[in-house]
């Protein structure tokens, strides 16, 4: 493929120095190991060669990696104050009742107690219903299952802000 063909945010992120193209990988996911080995797999030929490392990389993250992704990620319905990326993932709880972002709040903190992390969800595109209906049927699974869980939407989560990096002009 030439790079006329590539997107030019794609270009862009390829020609990135190493420091600025690592920050950029932060913001799209908090793990070092998965941003690293993101990193060492530059250029990416197409957009779709940047997902499929990122999927390949989420599938070799460690418990310990995992943990240090998901403290980049606030609880759902509290979203990070001046951190638009979360804001907007977690729109579908910005027009919720009060009485379901309580729930939320209740929900997120005895999940948080039985798993020692937050919920995670790829929350863009859910409603608030959507959301407490999830966290409700994943609170009684086993750590292991969860932790699958969590590494699923931790991957559609990272797709998403990948798309959006190598979409921007």
């Amino acid at each position: 493929m030439t790079s006329t063909s590539t997107p030019p945010g794609l270009a862009r992120f390829n020609t990135l120095e190493e420091h600025a193209a690592l920050t950029a990988l932060h913001e799209a996911c908090a793990s070092t190991a998965w941003a690293k080995r993101l990193l060492a797999a530059r250029p990416y030929a197409t957009p779709e060669d940047l997902y499929a490392g990122s999927d390949a990389a989420m599938a070799e993250l460690t418990v310990a990696d995992l943990e240090e992704a998901m403290a980049g990620h606030p609880p759902i319905g509290r979203p990070k104050a001046g951190d638009p990326t979360s804001a907007r993932e977690q729109r579908g709880m910005s027009g919720a009742s009060d009485a379901l972002k309580a729930e939320m709040l209740e929900l997120n903190l005895a999940y948080q107690e039985r798993f020692g992390h937050v919920f995670l969800i790829c929350a863009t595109g859910r409603t608030g219903e959507q959301m407490r209906d999830a966290v409700r049927e994943r609170i009684g699974n086993p750590p292991e299952r969860e932790r699958e869980i969590v590494r699923t939407e931790l991957g559609k989560i990272n797709r998403i802000r990948l798309a959006r990096l190598v979409e921007e002009d």
